[in-house]
């Protein structure tokens, strides 16, 4: 027999009874109930139910020896298979059936206090799971999330080398790009004073693997980006499916990338329904229809500029400002908590508060600002928001970002309360045609919206004659329920259309060519037309496991303070090696 096990805790069916197995794990969990020893052990396969019973000279030691090891001991258990009693069946269990009459137990790994509890899912605060981050793995839902990341990113792997794209690797220590966030930088110590950067993403890279022939590659890329957390983006690192296509207009893109997603979705989202084809919504009609470009489609409300009905109203708290409404019907049966909880919720979000309406049998409108509209205003509301008879009607105003972000959640919020939103579906959407531009509100420079790589609809000539944010990219977001899985874009491959798209956001001819000077060099040796996309896998896997935080899903995820509470990262150099790297350092002082 095998020094370790014969089996596995997770593979013991009836077939096995009468068989004498070996199997090793952690000691899970123990009870003794009526004089008789019942343990739970564990490994990455399943958990088996051991049985002792005292009365024999052997029984009694082995009850001893059990009954005085710490809970996650990892043991080594000699034993025969036999069936549970009919009453004492686990349906719950694989290995439910049967139990292991223990006939001798070996100690592999001792086990000191544990600082919490892992046979149960207790609540235990989050510094203390990722300073001990391999106990907290070893508790079941996380260590379903892992499995479930490793099944995806397997599945991933098939499914585009089906669709005939080639897996191919990019380097990690590269040089700086303007991707949006902080590079990680690694100092040189062959070049003293110079810095290799992490790679925000393989952008530069992958688009030279098309100029190089590769036509259809892809990565499960690592990328680096010294940025703030959020419950659905991990600090430090992060791991995306990174595509790139040749000879592809954007549909091209979507047709793939919409295959792979809703085959993984369906595959691993535990039969919820996942919606196809994927709708197409402009940049601009989702920020005014939903409020934001990361539309949670499973709420089956709209938000309506109402602007123009409030523009001559007597209700001057709306006058001169843009004005979102959101109308929710069948709400005749709404206490006034209703209103009151969504004005709540409105006021957690940054607004001073919600306005409100009731609409009537033939239409007549009750509430806080109900005496401020005339006849004919009560008429033009009630047309464009196409309300009657039941509906409730909040609005919001101000300068537009800042409605759209409050009607934003508004709108989801009052779906969920009100029963108009889709439970237990991914409902997924392209976002297109964003701006190629913005202006900077503190310095009110021109800058890139999205990916400065993106081609511009229209070309140089969009670029040269119309006003730069009126000019639009193509550029897209792939989202699903309410998160952005990705953003992509067919590229700029004319180095003329990448000086002047460069020189708009303020860059000089000398600087594209300091900087970009490897990418310009190969768009002079023919380049063909290519665009791609770069999905998260972190966040792929948080909406399969119906996780509210992305580091639920990574093995080692650093805290929201960026630092890795286990290994003690970001640590000290000392001075040999500071000096080694030809770096001093300038602390800021103490606050």
């Amino acid at each position: 027999m095998h020094r370790y096990r014969s089996h596995t805790c997770g593979e013991l069916r009836p077939a096995d009874i009468g068989k004498d197995v070996r199997v090793s794990g952690w000691l899970h969990n123990r009870r003794n109930l009526g004089g008789i020893l019942f343990i739970d052990l564990r490994d990455h396969y399943g958990i088996v139910q051991l049985v002792v019973r005292p009365g024999t000279e052997a029984g009694d030691r082995i009850d001893a020896q059990l009954s005085s090891l710490a809970k996650e001991t990892v043991i080594r258990v000699d034993g025969r298979v036999v069936a549970r009693g009919a009453e004492n069946v686990n349906p719950e269990l694989a290995t439910g059936e049967i139990e292991v009459e223990v006939s001798g137990v070996e100690v592999l790994g001792s086990a000191g206090q544990i600082p919490f509890q892992v046979n149960t899912e207790d609540g235990v605060n989050e510094e203390m799971r990722l300073e001990y981050r391999f106990l907290d793995l070893r508790r079941e839902r996380m260590h379903r999330n892992i499995m479930l990341r490793s099944a995806v990113i397997s599945a991933i792997r098939q499914k585009m080398t089906a669709q005939g794209f080639n897996e191919l690797a990019t380097p990690i220590l590269s040089a700086t790009s303007p991707e949006g966030a902080r590079d990680f930088l690694v100092p040189s110590r062959l070049h003293p004073g110079k810095f290799y950067a992490l790679p925000q993403a393989p952008q530069q890279f992958k688009q030279l693997l098309m100029i190089a022939g590769f036509d259809r590659y892809f990565q499960i890329a690592p990328c680096f980006r010294d940025e703030d957390a959020r419950a659905d983006r991990s600090p430090g690192e992060f791991y995306q499916l990174d595509v790139e296509m040749s000879f592809v207009e954007q549909e091209d893109v979507f047709r793939v990338i919409e295959r792979v997603m809703t085959e993984l979705f369906e595959e691993f989202g535990g039969g919820r329904h996942v919606t196809s084809p994927f709708p197409r919504i402009p940049f601009r009609e989702a920020m005014t229809r939903y409020g934001t470009d990361k539309p949670d489609l499973r709420a089956t409300l709209e938000l309506v500029d109402v602007s123009h009905v409030f523009a001559g109203s007597g209700f001057k708290a709306f006058a001169g400002k843009h004005v979102r409404a959101l109308a929710v019907p069948d709400t005749q049966d709404q206490p006034r908590k209703f209103f009151d909880q969504l004005g709540d919720f409105a006021v957690s979000q940054g607004a001073k508060g919600l306005a409100w309406l009731r609409v009537g049998e033939g239409g007549a409108l009750t509430g806080p600002i109900a005496k401020f509209l005339t006849e004919d205003d009560t008429k033009a509301l009630l047309a464009a928001l196409e309300a009657g008879p039941g509906h409730a009607l909040f609005f919001g105003a101000g300068e537009f970002d800042e409605v759209s972000k409050i009607m934003g959640a508004v709108r989801v919020e009052a779906a969920r309360r009100a029963g108009h939103f889709e439970e237990d579906v991914f409902r997924f959407c392209w976002i297109v045609d964003f701006p190629m531009f913005e202006r900077n509100e503190d310095t009110g420079q021109i800058e890139f919206s999205h990916n400065p790589f993106s081609m511009p609809q229209g070309g140089l000539e969009a670029l040269r004659t119309q006003d730069p944010l009126s000019v639009l990219a193509w550029q897209y977001d792939i989202v699903c329920n309410g998160v952005e899985l990705s953003s992509g874009a067919i590229r700029n491959h004319e180095p003329e259309i990448m000086y002047e798209a460069f020189g708009i956001a303020g860059y000089t001819r000398e600087q594209v060519e300091r900087e970009f000077g490897g990418m310009l060099r190969a768009f002079s040796f023919g380049a063909p037309p290519h665009g791609g996309i770069a999905p998260g896998v972190d966040r792929i896997v948080m909406l399969l496991a119906d996780e509210p935080n992305i580091r639920e899903t990574i093995a080692f995820p650093l805290n929201g303070q960026a630092q890795d509470l286990l290994m003690g990262a970001p640590g000290e150099v000392d001075e040999a090696r500071l000096k080694e790297l030809h770096l001093a350092l300038r602390k800021p002082p103490p606050s």
